[in-house]
């Protein structure tokens, strides 16, 4: 009984090369969305510390900073309202209050004048440090920055990673953590003061070497 000739083969091997193909695709395709969304949180971490150096420097204007610390403390939402020190003479404190309320607009937005925030739901808050527990002898301030990822979160603790999750206290002991589903950056700043305040015949007044 003669042979019938097999036919078929070569539409197999097309399809399993498309599939092959295919899922060499994806896989490039997944490895560069992995890549992107790595160099993406890079750059907002890289914006992160900027605004916190910005922030520092903001704080080296200040001639009385160190002594005003506390007005430098601020928490997650809108910034305060303080006085124009452009329009008004200010101290130290509503130096810093206006400081604050500045630099927190650059990263939430500010609606009056239409401008974006410079991170995507952009927030931040400082914070007295713990270990710096008497009130004299503060000198650095505690910042968090907090922003948006554009990526799925994990089903389960185990797959996001550590960074997302800041806990540290403050000079109280109250638990600052980073806002669930949001990614955060932590650093610390130390504030100096260029002028001492001393007290002349009942009168507060302040010394400035420079």
């Amino acid at each position: 009984m003669p042979n019938k000739p097999q036919s078929g083969f070569a539409l197999i091997e097309a399809l399993v090369s498309i599939v092959v193909v295919a899922l060499g695709i994806l896989g490039i395709l997944g490895v560069q969305m992995r890549t992107m969304v790595d160099t993406q949180t890079g750059v907002r971490r890289a914006q992160a510390i900027r605004l916190i150096e910005d922030l520092s420097e903001r704080t080296k204007v200040n001639p009385s900073a160190l002594e005003n610390i506390n007005s430098y403390v601020v928490g997650w939402g809108a910034a305060p309202s303080p006085a124009d020190c452009k329009a008004t003479a200010c101290d130290g404190a509503a130096l810093a209050a206006s400081d604050i309320q500045k630099w927190k607009l650059l990263i939430r937005g500010n609606p009056l004048t239409s401008t974006p925030p410079l991170l995507p739901q952009g927030d931040a808050t400082t914070f007295l440090v713990a270990d710096e527990a008497g009130p004299t002898n503060r000198r650095q301030l505690g910042v968090m920055v907090r922003w948006a990822e554009n990526e799925r979160e994990g089903t389960s603790a185990a797959e996001n990673p550590a960074y997302k999750s800041v806990f540290v206290p403050d000079a109280t002991g109250t638990a600052i953590s980073c806002p669930a589903g949001f990614t955060c950056h932590l650093q610390y700043i130390q504030l100096t003061s260029r002028c001492s305040r001393y007290v002349l015949s009942g009168t507060p007044s302040f010394y400035c070497p420079y």
